[in-house]
């Protein structure tokens, strides 16, 4: 075999998924979506520098007469450097990926000869997804080819939002294999040279949970964007039927936009945006407020979670008396997107993006190449994109007060916002355009092709598991937070053991005052987060609520009928607004007046299916039957495939109790709330600490010898009878 004598011969390998170079059919299935989008463009802008001899896009080859002929050509050229070469592997036909495993081997042998037959080996080979990387690792140390791997998704974050869609543990190993695809990133992470990661917050939050996970690896280039879309406005754009349709209930039109677009999703956190809009006449008088949320033709047709989002948004408008300032848009098409942002900042807008977690961030991407200035999340993404492009305001997506004070600087400022918005387009050209992206990409594998660069590797230590088996589940308040310096004891402790151990709260707040409270006190994401008393579960990296228990908690639940039958009763005081879910009814109790037994037993009277608790001394939460944080953890350890046995419950209050009771291992720390939990001083496998807080959690952890034995020292186990 001769290699390449004048430039680099580069080989994108992404095997499953139909990729062409003309009408990419994105969106057909859940396999042609953005990675066959990424790898075709990421081909083109890399075939276009003049350092690259060849650039091979390597996929499979599928006949099928039910996709277009298009995918059986064994080459397809699209200049005379770039090719998208098929190789044969298993049957003819399309396949999801997930059938693809067993037949990944031939589709090794099949490249291996692709390759001898060309004569020509390439310098650089990438993969993209783990089917590619475990093809790419075989083809490396077969061939002495340098790897490099982009995973575009990773499988342990894959099962985690698989789970919160209610699939069990041995449901997902049957129909996606994901015991060989996070074996194959394992093996994939322990060969590649370099990683590259669309930013830093996917090394942090994904990549870390690994074995093989290499931080002098990691390399963070975002993808490119098509600046042939996304341009400024021409000045047309505000006398166009888009706009006339856009803004027809606007009182005044020719205001500047405030501009949001995103999915109706509660992590979106646009409802937010309409309380800070609402809570200033200044912006009102200043710029209208623009929602595109998705399309709709009927809001009771959408999902349940959307459906609340929609009825947040026009209980928000209703308060605030928005009509004729706020545009809710039904429909909108993909093509149409571009212009929207361009109206946006034709109008002197600005686009806001206050999501309560932002992993990258495209929208601010695509808005800042229409001239947008952007105010963003400080979380994830936009931190990166505000640093590179200097052009906009990063806000605290908590405090509606942080929104409105950044949209009025930028409307206010005309200054401002011409050198936001200018600042913006040479940003994104010289970070986020395909060129750059080529450029910034050829940098990081030049010297590895060479061999001038080698990635010297830290030993690791595998642990035996593929999976971690173990959780450590605490409350926020009245446990948890509390002393400072313990806290970040124990936050260092888990960071320590991210690989072998899960992190849960369980709190009575609600998703934005848990929130709130975790980022006053540097309390970094878990990896299940149980809200609202059990009610509502979120999964990490993204908050990814749990579907499957909302269905299920909402057997026989009513919330209009409990709510009519505790209107009067003595004693009870309704908890603020921000306090209540659609599964929590949240009050304030009078002691005196209130009698717990009493309502409990009005409730069963009137066939209410209901599951009543307080909390120090002075709260009381009635939430469907099915739920509680007790039953909430049980599903989450039994979702993780966790035996309750390998759970530590830290708890301080009376609402934790049904936590800790059972074969978890429990601890009460020494500043529970009055006398709550001391009940519990003769149950087995509750350890009562000497000390406070996160003290308190750090002293039973090692009780337990919770990272080791895991076990209560107080029982005698089999080997211990036998002597």
């Amino acid at each position: 075999m001769t290699q390449q004598t004048e430039g680099l011969y580069i080989v994108l390998l992404s095997i499953h998924g139909l990729i062409r170079w003309h009408n990419l059919e994105l969106g057909r299935d859940a396999d042609t979506g953005g990675q066959t989008l990424y790898v075709v463009e990421l081909a083109q802008a890399l075939a276009s520098q003049p350092e690259v001899a060849r650039v091979d896009l390597l996929t499979q080859r599928v006949v099928d007469n039910n996709v277009s002929s298009d995918y059986a050509q064994p080459v397809e050229e699209l200049s005379e450097n770039l090719r998208i070469v098929r190789i044969d592997a298993g049957p003819e036909e399309y396949l999801p990926k997930e059938s693809l495993w067993d037949h990944l081997d031939s589709f090794i042998d099949n490249l291996t000869d692709f390759f001898r037959d060309n004569n020509a080996v390439p310098d650089i080979i990438h993969s993209h997804y783990a089917d590619a990387g475990y093809v790419g690792c075989h083809i490396a140390s077969l061939l002495g080819i340098p790897l490099i791997h982009t995973g575009h998704s990773l499988g342990r974050i894959k099962r985690s939002r698989l789970m919160a869609s209610g699939l069990k543990a041995q449901e997902i190993e049957t129909r996606f294999n994901m015991s060989r695809r996070i074996e194959a990133e394992e093996q994939t992470l322990a060969t590649a040279e370099r990683v590259i990661t669309s930013t830093h917050q996917e090394i942090e939050e994904q990549y870390e949970l690994y074995h093989y996970y290499q931080p002098d690896q990691m390399r963070v280039v975002p993808p490119g964007t098509n600046l042939k879309k996304f341009m400024p406005p021409t000045g047309t754009e505000l006398k166009s039927s888009l706009f006339k349709k856009l803004t027809t209930h606007l009182k005044e039109p020719d205001k500047p936009i405030i501009l949001a677009l995103s999915r109706p999703d509660q992590r979106k956190n646009i409802v937010a945006l309409v309380e800070a809009f609402g809570q200033s006449l200044q912006l009102q008088q200043l710029a209208n407020l623009m929602i595109v949320a998705g399309n709709r033709d009927d809001i009771d047709d959408l999902d349940e979670g959307a459906q609340e989002v929609f009825h947040e948004l026009l209980v928000a408008i209703d308060r605030y008396d928005l009509y004729s300032k706020v545009a809710l848009p039904k429909h909108h098409q993909r093509d149409q997107v571009a212009e929207i942002y361009q109206i946006a900042a034709a109008s002197g807008g600005v686009f806001v993006n206050p999501a309560l977690t932002e992993p990258f961030g495209l929208t601010l991407i695509e808005a800042a190449a229409c001239g947008l200035p952007i105010v963003a999340t400080e979380d994830g993404g936009p931190q990166d994109i505000v640093r590179n492009c200097k052009n906009g305001i990063l806000i605290d997506p908590l405090e509606p007060e942080t929104i409105s004070a950044a949209l009025l600087k930028l409307l206010r400022k005309q200054d401002l916002w011409r050198k936001y918005s200018a600042s913006g387009l040479r940003g994104v050209q010289e970070n986020y355009s395909w060129d750059a992206h080529a450029k910034r990409y050829l940098q990081i594998i030049r010297p590895i092709a060479e061999r001038s660069e080698q990635l010297v590797r830290k030993p690791v230590k595998q642990r035996a598991g593929l999976y971690r088996d173990r959780a450590i589940v605490s409350d926020l308040d009245q446990n948890l937070i509390g002393d400072s310096q313990s806290l970040r004891e124990l936050l260092e402790v888990l960071r320590r053991q991210r690989k072998s151990t899960y992190f849960i709260l369980a709190t009575g707040r609600r998703l934005d005052s848990a929130l709130k409270l975790m980022k006053k006190h540097r309390i970094p994401q878990p990896d299940v987060l149980m809200t609202s008393s059990g009610t509502e579960i979120y999964h990490a990296p993204k908050l990814t609520i749990d579907t499957f228990w909302a269905r299920h908690i909402s057997y026989r639940w009513s919330l209009r009928e409990v709510k009519k039958i505790l209107v009067d009763f003595p004693g009870l005081k309704n908890q603020p607004t921000q306090e209540q879910s659609r599964f929590k009814l949240s009050y304030y109790i009078n002691p005196e007046l209130a009698d717990i037994e009493k309502i409990k037993q009005l409730l069963h009277q009137e066939e209410q299916a209901v599951f009543v608790q307080t909390a120090f001394g002075q709260f009381l939460d009635v939430l469907p039957l099915r739920a509680s944080k007790g039953m909430a953890l049980r599903y989450v350890v039994e979702q993780l495939n966790i035996p309750l046995e390998a759970v530590f419950v830290a708890g301080g209050s009376g609402a934790d109790e049904d936590m800790m009771r059972g074969n978890t291992l429990a601890a009460v720390v020494a500043n529970r709330h009055n006398e709550e939990l001391s009940q519990l001083t003769d149950i087995e496998r509750i350890y009562f600490s000497r000390q406070p807080n996160a003290a308190g959690i750090l002293e039973a952890l090692d009780f337990y010898d919770f990272f080791n034995s895991c076990r209560d020292p107080r029982e005698v186990s089999p080997a211990d009878e036998n002597g």
